[in-house]
């Protein structure tokens, strides 16, 4: 008879996450995640497989619980070049708060970890940066649409170099002490929408 498992795999697989967001994959052993889970290395095994895996179900779990935030700001009705400045200002917010700052994101942090050298990890990346770039693209494209923005501006490039700093200051602000840096960087990105 098949055992039942004495543990939630959600919030096992949500203490993986934090745990990797907060140390990387590489400086978490596995028996980090046996202590941190508070469940046997078997039982991480049986329910999400090697170190690797249990990594790539974590980046999925951020992406799904992270990720529809920004769609729900960029896609909502009415004029959308606030919007788009309200994401980048929170980006910005969230890199100088301490709590937030320490652990950056969790997308960034795999990108710069492992993304080199890492086909699968660097894909993950590539569709969160994707989805993010084609979500600012149709909001920039409503904005010059509705006059909002001026003609001359290509949504497409504006698009692009928001999530370049977007991710920028995600790296900037797990390191600088200075608030002001992300912020002045945020707010001169801002003002190429004018």
């Amino acid at each position: 008879m098949a055992r039942t498992k004495e543990f939630d795999p959600e919030a096992a697989l949500q203490a993986a996450l934090e745990l990797f967001w907060a140390r990387g994959y590489e400086a978490t052993a596995m028996s980090d995640l046996v202590a941190h889970l508070g469940i046997g290395r078997a039982s991480i095994y049986a329910t999400f497989g090697n170190k690797r895996e249990l990594y790539l179900k974590a980046m999925d779990r951020y992406a799904e619980t992270h990720d529809p935030g920004i769609v729900e700001e960029l896609s909502a009705p009415g004029p959308a070049l606030p919007a788009v400045r309200a994401l980048v200002r929170r980006f910005a917010a969230e890199a100088a708060a301490d709590g937030e700052r320490l652990n950056g994101c969790f997308v960034t942090n795999s990108a710069a970890e492992l993304g080199p050298h890492d086909a699968v990890v660097a894909r993950r990346v590539e569709l969160s940066w994707e989805q993010i770039e084609t979500l600012l693209h149709g909001a920039l494209a409503r904005a010059r649409a509705g006059g909002e923005l001026p003609a001359d501006r290509d949504p497409r490039a504006l698009a692009r170099m928001l999530l370049v700093l977007l991710q920028g200051i995600r790296v900037v602000g797990k390191v600088s002490s200075d608030p002001g840096r992300v912020r002045d960087a945020a707010e001169q990105a801002l003002a190429l929408l004018d």
